[in-house]
């Protein structure tokens, strides 16, 4: 038997609000509804379902999809050892058992031959059919089943289909206003409010190049890395290079575009 508490977050993670995203949560959970998280690489999506579930007391399983991923990843599979032939859950599979919220995250890296094993658990069945062992699957009444993926990275290749998207409520994410942010870099960072603030205006100048040179603007995630570079005693100007424009582009001239707005507010 699996110990249901081993899933569960010990601590409450901080979660700045932004709007009624966790009173529209806590009614779909209350409906188990099924929800799909949309927004940004780095928005805070992740932190907010661990926020939720630690508000609702809930365990919760992780998923990080790839397009790799098989069925038998999320279901699970028959094993080998020398007491012979076992079942192993796969993590959907103990998610529904024990009651938990399992979030896949970034679903549309997985292959849709793939998705499509979730579709009986988001609708009123609320069952998953496990062929290889015999078994019909009826979900524990907590159960609650959460996607994510970032909409500025669909293509025909990486989209969900209508008839797994229509399974779902939905939720927009979005990078919050600039003072919020602030708040949630210089919390999460452990750097003054005014170091924040500079790296939000920042951010907030790479995200206007969105689709004019870069795919992805600054996130809030990497601001948070730039400001622990610099709380433990890093120049800024460094901290920002590495953190903020080193991983958002190998283009010579975007990163001296990059470099000189850091200048701008780190000279």
């Amino acid at each position: 038997m699996f110990d249901s508490d081993s899933y569960r977050i010990a601590e409450e993670p901080y979660y700045q609000r932004v709007g009624r995203e966790v009173e529209l949560y806590e009614a779909a959970y209350r409906a188990r509804m099924p929800v799909m998280l949309k927004g940004p690489t780095g928005c805070g999506k992740s932190r907010f379902v661990e926020y939720m579930a630690f508000h609702l007391s809930r365990p919760l399983i992780t998923v990080a999809c790839n397009e790799d991923m098989t069925a038998s990843d999320l279901i699970g599979r028959f094993l080998l050892d020398k007491e012979g032939t076992r079942w192993q859950d796969g993590p959907l599979t103990l998610a529904a058992r024990i009651g938990a919220i399992c979030y896949l995250d970034e679903i549309v890296e997985a292959r849709q031959d793939t998705t499509v094993v979730i579709h009986p658990l988001t609708d009123h069945r609320r069952i998953l059919p496990l062929d290889k062992k015999g078994e019909q699957l009826v979900a524990h009444p907590d159960f609650q089943l959460v996607i994510s993926y970032n909409p500025g990275y669909q293509s025909l290749m990486k989209d969900l289909k209508q008839s797994t998207k229509q399974r779902f409520a939905g939720l927009d994410f979005d990078y919050p206003k600039a003072d919020i942010e602030a708040q949630i870099v210089a919390r999460e960072a452990g750097v003054d409010i005014g170091i924040a603030s500079k790296l939000v205006q920042v951010a907030q100048r790479t995200r206007n190049l969105k689709g004019h040179g870069l795919d992805e603007g600054i996130s809030t995630r990497l601001m948070v890395y730039a400001g622990q570079l610099i709380a433990k005693g890093v120049e800024p100007i460094a901290a920002c290079s590495m953190s903020l424009v080193c991983p958002l582009t190998d283009d010579p001239d975007m990163r001296d575009t990059l470099d000189a707005a850091v200048n701008t507010f780190f000279e």
